[in-house]
């Protein structure tokens, strides 16, 4: 069973359609259970495509204030050897950035070949903010779904194995967050009173990132709802996710690695026979 909602091809998506508090019938315990299994082998296949070197892979993290960007982070891809998983933020553009084209920033920060990176917000925010903000024209956010689509596109033939999440929780859940975190010490420098103003732009948000799903789910660069009312839910919807997307590509990175090992071989026992003759 899939955890997390795929969607593929441009149709009309509306969030309501989608329980931001689904469980899929499975309780925290066996959740859990489940997500450590997969985090066992994410770590495997992190290995591998770091090993093989030939494809990278780019996870996107979208999703309103307090939906779980962090925590997905924190508990999915954080278990993985840093030294090939990096993580991307995209926070208010710098003078420098905007002087660019919108997408100049994003394209900086796509992952090496062999190496996973995770986009915390993303160069989704250019349709999202800057729709609902008025930030810049219709005319111009409107033709940025088809520069997102030719972006993307471009990083797949790279080839990069793209996964895009948006984090899906409910209103009162929000709530229910941001009143946590006021409350906790250890979380408080989160505060901020403009996650409160922006909840005044809810049905904004939802038309947004509605219209961004919908023109942007492609087959090479597919969108997934996950609900995430639950974080132990979203963090197995996340992993399960990614580990299909990389389980498929196993088989053909450990024959590459074993036709690498028999020429490196090969070349070894060229160079001992050499040196045994000259000796």
């Amino acid at each position: 069973m899939d955890y997390a909602h795929r969607l593929e091809g441009e149709r009309r998506v509306r969030l309501d359609d989608f329980d931001p508090g689904e469980t899929a019938g499975l309780k925290r315990r066996e959740a859990e259970k489940k997500t450590a299994q997969l985090i066992e082998e994410l770590i495997e296949l992190q290995e591998l495509l770091y090993a093989v070197g030939l494809q990278s892979v780019l996870i996107v993290l979208q999703g309103r204030d307090t939906s779980g960007k962090d925590g997905t982070i924190r508990h999915v891809t954080g278990p993985l050897n840093s030294q090939s998983c990096s993580v991307a933020s995209f926070k208010v553009p710098t003078e420098e950035e905007l002087a660019h084209d919108f997408l100049w920033r994003v394209h900086a920060q796509t992952p090496l070949a062999g190496h996973i990176k995770i986009f915390n917000r993303s160069h989704y925010e250019d349709v999202l903010v800057a729709r609902v903000h008025k930030l810049v024209p219709e005319k111009i956010w409107r033709r940025r779904y088809e520069h997102i689509n030719a972006f993307e596109e471009l990083q797949a033939d790279s080839p990069t194995v793209i996964l895009k999440f948006y984090l899906h929780i409910s209103k009162d859940e929000q709530e229910q967050r941001l009143l946590k975190r006021e409350q906790d010490p250890v979380k408080s420098w989160k505060l901020s009173v403009g996650d409160w103003q922006e909840r005044g732009y809810w049905d904004d948000y939802t038309e947004a990132y509605e219209d961004a799903l919908a023109r942007c789910s492609t087959k090479h660069a597919p969108w997934f709802i996950v609900p995430a009312d639950k974080k132990w839910f979203r963090n197995l919807a996340v992993a399960q996710t990614v580990r299909d997307a990389l389980m498929p590509l196993r088989e053909g990175w450990l024959n590459k690695l074993e036709e690498v090992g028999r020429e490196r071989k090969q070349t070894i026992d060229e160079y001992r026979r050499s040196r045994s003759h000259s000796g």
